[in-house]
């Protein structure tokens, strides 16, 4: 999985870099602010110079904030869901790497809440097909009619920091997504 804690860190510096355009506004990165892809995500970006954020949850076995946050931007969570819901607050994209319970929580959770109308739509964006296609079986759930085939629609696949930051900026430059 370490290839994937490269490009985590390439995403980071490339959202660290990146100016502002009319149609997306200057980014930050934000992660839950632990060990593994979070911690190469924010290291990215203290790379860049930019801003990192990390929203930390308190767990059974202790889970220190990564030493690439902005220290006045780490910030410590006791339950999952108001740090889902902080996570998604101002979010103009949510990037899913591979990770196990917590991940596939905040997957379905942004994904429920834009099946629903409960959040404005926002590219939801699975890094690492393959593992993706394997853990998350949304033919299954068509097929079952447990989904509709259009909520394929709410997210797709990406491989590389080039190609995730390049469906970020291509989304916003979309006409029915300018403000």
């Amino acid at each position: 999985m370490s290839a994937y804690n490269t490009v985590a860190c390439e995403l980071g510096l490339l959202i660290g870099r990146a100016e502002a355009t009319p149609t997306l506004p200057k980014q930050t990165v934000v992660t839950g602010g632990g060990p593994g892809i979070m911690e190469a995500a924010n290291r990215g970006a203290f790379e860049a110079g930019a801003a990192s954020v990390g929203l930390n949850i308190s767990l059974p076995r202790e889970q220190l904030p990564n030493p690439y946050l902005s220290p006045d931007l780490c910030f410590r969570f006791h339950y999952f869901a108001i740090r889902n819901l902080h996570l998604l607050e101002r979010a103009k994209a949510a990037v899913f790497f591979p990770g196990g319970y917590g991940t596939c929580d905040e997957l379905f959770e942004v994904l429920t809440l834009l099946q629903t109308g409960k959040i404005k739509p926002l590219p939801v964006l699975l890094v690492g097909e393959r593992f993706w296609r394997q853990a998350f079986d949304v033919q299954f759930l068509i097929d079952e009619g447990m989904i509709a085939a259009s909520d394929a629609d709410l997210f797709c696949f990406a491989e590389t920091a080039p190609q995730i930051w390049q469906i970020i900026a291509h989304w916003y430059e979309r006409p029915h997504f300018q403000e």
